[in-house]
């Protein structure tokens, strides 16, 4: 999407938004500027860009509205059914993420309102962990388009590969605690979404994002299942569906020569919604889902998380699906690296939300959240059997201090007595 070739661009005639060195001059004493500096320097932040002159610009009278409002389009991706790209909002003056569905799917009938769906889904979960939706319309030629908020972070995918490969700077950022926090954000996230009666369907690391300061979102709601919509049978990449990411079979944690993979765009009719390497069974197989096919997809998120293995690999759609649905899952402590431990209760809640049989499975993402929470906590899980050495290990984790304070006060007490002992034998 280049500016010079699209007729919605209007070239401002304004200043830009001050430059970094600007900004930093004018931070407030209270911000950690080494740390934004740090961050801006590393690329997980931008440089500040809101300033006076900015915020207190007059609006014209004759102000532009709709697409003509944006300027300065950048291309970020292109994908099968989209093209995304980032651009200025010259009455908010704020940098925003144009999507736009490709002009030779204007009449497809199925591809519109799948992009309108995104677009109205993901405005109407309104949750903290999905992307403020901003505006939904179409361009002066016609063409459909929405914008949302710009993020700014790694997704989950590019932290798994980093720590797959011994990064010590991403491992020191993400130990396993960290990472576990950022899973059941995506819970608490996808669990509101039901309550919304919307199924996303396709989770995965890639539609993690995790950003600066610790915020968690959910990215991706194209394929989401709205309750009362029929299952109809579909194998899709995510290329062709969202355009937001790319390689339906990532085997980037896989020997190399997977990378030769076929290309996996299979025709329209009799495909499976859903990204092979993370559906659940039932997805695989074509029917009905609920709920608890976001369970197991998270679940699949969490084994690779605790591995650092995809749970299934291949070269096609058709030996990853095999898998999928005869392969017995693998515990992830026979899995992982030697060098990074699993821990037990982790180890079967992973088990638990990656059964084969739905019924099997956490009733709810609520529940698959309940026990992470439960496992952060240095509290029981449900699904974890304690023998009274574990139970001992629990009590003395979960009262380290009070076990430290109480050591400490007869160890006082002990040598307050000895000296009042040998005071008296004076």
């Amino acid at each position: 999407m280049k500016p010079s070739e699209n007729p919605r661009v209007v070239k401002p005639e304004r200043p830009r938004p001050g430059g970094y060195d600007a900004a930093m001059a004018d931070a407030p004493p209270q911000v950690d500027r080494s740390k934004l500096e740090a961050l801006a320097a590393a690329g997980k932040v931008a440089p500040p860009i809101i300033r006076l002159e900015e915020t207190d610009a007059l609006l014209p009278r004759h102000w532009v509205a709709g697409s003509s409002k944006y300027s300065d389009f950048e291309d970020l991706t292109a994908g099968g059914t989209a093209t995304l790209a980032t651009c200025f909002d010259n009455n908010l003056h704020r940098f925003v993420v144009y999507k736009q569905l490709h002009e030779d799917l204007a009449e497809d009938e199925t591809e519109v309102k799948r992009f309108l769906r995104e677009a109205r889904v993901t405005s109407m979960i309104a949750h903290p962990g999905t992307v403020p939706v901003y505006e939904l319309g179409r361009d002066r030629s016609g063409a459909l388009y929405f914008t949302m908020k710009r993020l700014q972070g790694r997704d989950l995918r590019s932290v798994i590969e980093k720590l797959s490969a011994k990064d010590r700077d991403m491992a020191e950022e993400f130990p396993l605690t960290t990472l576990v926090d950022v899973l059941i954000s995506v819970c608490q996230t996808v669990a509101y979404a039901h309550t919304q009666g919307v199924i996303h369907r396709d989770l995965k690391p890639a539609n993690v994002l995790i950003g600066a300061f610790g915020e968690v979102t959910v990215l991706d709601w194209g394929l989401a299942k709205v309750r009362g919509e029929k299952t109809t049978v579909q194998v899709e990449t995510p290329d062709a569906v969202t355009g937001l990411r790319e390689g339906m079979l990532d085997t980037s944690l896989r020997p190399r020569e997977s990378e030769q993979r076929e290309d996996l765009t299979l025709t329209r009719p009799g495909k499976r919604y859903g990204t092979p390497l993370y559906m659940s069974p039932e997805q695989a197989k074509g029917d009905d889902v609920d709920e608890r096919t976001d369970v197991y997809n998270v679940g699949s998120i969490l084994y690779e998380v605790v591995t650092l293995k995809n749970l299934v690999w291949g070269q096609s759609v058709e030996e990853v699906l095999k898998q999928v649905l005869e392969r017995p899952t693998p515990k992830p402590s026979d899995e992982a690296p030697w060098w990074r431990g699993v821990p037990a209760e982790l180890e079967t809640i992973c088990l638990k939300a990656l059964e084969k049989d739905p019924s099997r499975r956490y009733e709810s993402m609520e529940a698959l959240a309940a026990d992470l929470i439960a496992y952060r906590a240095n509290e029981d899980v449900s699904t974890f059997r304690y023998g009274w050495y574990r139970r001992a290990q629990r009590w003395h984790g979960k009262h380290t201090l009070l076990i430290a304070a109480v050591v400490s006060a007869l160890l006082g007490a002990a040598a307050m007595w000895g000296v009042l002992r040998l005071m008296s034998d004076v």
